[in-house]
């Protein structure tokens, strides 16, 4: 692949060179789509070729320092703004270029996709596919560029890693956050395609890529053939649905950033690192549940505190029920002052909102203890 639409952004400005890059981006994804059978569209196989395409040449490339050098200085979220902002220029353009394609001969087709020869796609299926492996690539790009410019660490050759991506890029089990933004920046005419669009996006990890290639698929079929007051659906939809997912990793990643500030800033400050993650466990635990923000400092503050300090609790790891005097047992018998370990289970208690009974309790245990010490 030579140039590709990272690259073209930082070029942008020039409405002939934008076309250009588009171009060039359709040219690669329609080599791509004669490379697939029938059966790799139908039962969604397409995704998984075209993730493994779209990413490992290009996680290869675009990296921390990757954009250092182009954005130096410059704060994470003014360049997520404008890298969101101009791959939906970009999808909207592919949307005005495939406009042409969305009849109703390619829902004909795409239905009957079944009974077509096993050795070829039918070239009104092939014209669709490139409008939706365009978009699927852009979106996942895009995604993978905001976790790295947010230092959020994925490694998408590991399957977790590489499923939290897809979920982000695609806003799967996002649909419901999506379309609460969609009422502040999408135009009112949009707004119920734009419902349609989103709606049932839940998608079960244990499913894989093919099911996500034929979901992403069947998502897209509603661009087909219908104008939306004279211009293409397609343009509209790619532009809108582009900026929310953008939106939507922006926020999923920032707050990942967010909450590795802490934990690193935790552990940066410690001076009982090991008694510390037991503090942290002991008020994330006071709710009798986890919230996702909570586990995400845990598995943050456990890293860093290894990282940092060499330390590994095997203890705590293996640990199933916490029994609150095992913590006051282990802050009792800890020398000095321990004041420190305050803030931390304030910071812990807050992470993921205000602090409610349980976690107030907690901490006034802590205090009293903390005072005596």
């Amino acid at each position: 692949m030579t140039e590709t639409l990272t690259d073209a952004v930082d070029a942008s400005g020039d409405d002939g060179a934008d076309r250009e890059a588009v171009e060039r981006e359709r040219a690669e994804m329609r080599d791509f789509i004669k490379g697939l059978s029938p059966d790799d569209i139908k039962s969604g196989s397409w995704f998984t070729k075209l993730s493994a395409q779209a990413m490992n040449s290009y996680t290869e490339k675009v990296n921390w320092q990757y954009f250092q050098g182009r954005y130096e200085g410059v704060p994470a979220d003014a360049i997520v703004d404008q890298r969101i902002k101009m791959a939906a220029r970009y999808a909207a353009l592919e949307g005005g270029l495939s406009a042409g394609a969305y009849t109703a001969a390619v829902a004909t087709t795409l239905g009957s996709l079944g009974g077509a020869s096993p050795a070829t796609v039918p070239a009104a299926v092939a014209t669709m596919m490139v409008d939706v492996a365009f978009i699927s690539q852009l979106q996942l790009r895009l995604a993978y560029d905001i976790s790295v410019l947010y230092r959020v660490p994925l490694d998408l050759s590991d399957p977790e890693d590489m499923w939290k991506l897809i979920r982000v890029a695609f806003t799967i089990r996002g649909g419901e956050v999506v379309r609460e933004g969609v009422v502040k920046t999408v135009p009112v005419m949009m707004r119920p395609l734009i419902k349609r669009f989103y709606s049932k996006a839940v998608l079960s990890a244990a499913k894989g890529l093919p099911f996500v290639g034929k979901f992403l698929l069947q998502r897209n079929v509603i661009k087909i053939g219908i104008p939306v007051v004279g211009v293409p659906l397609a343009v509209v939809l790619n532009r809108y649905t582009t900026l929310l997912a953008g939106r939507h990793a922006q926020a999923v990643f920032r707050n990942e950033a967010r909450v590795i500030e802490i934990a690193e800033g935790l552990s940066e400050r410690s001076g009982h690192p090991q008694l510390m993650l037991w503090v942290a466990w002991l008020v994330i635990a006071a709710n009798q549940k986890v919230a996702d923000d909570e586990a995400l400092l845990m598995r943050h503050l456990v890293r860093s505190v290894r990282d940092r300090h060499q330390v590994v609790d095997e203890r705590l790891a293996h640990l199933v029920d916490l029994d609150p005097v095992e913590v006051w047992r282990r802050l009792d018998a800890e020398p000095g002052d321990v004041s420190d370990l305050l803030d931390v289970a304030e910071r812990v208690a807050t992470v993921d909102g205000a602090l409610n009974a349980r976690e107030k309790a907690v901490i006034s245990e802590l205090q009293d203890r903390c005072r005596r010490a």
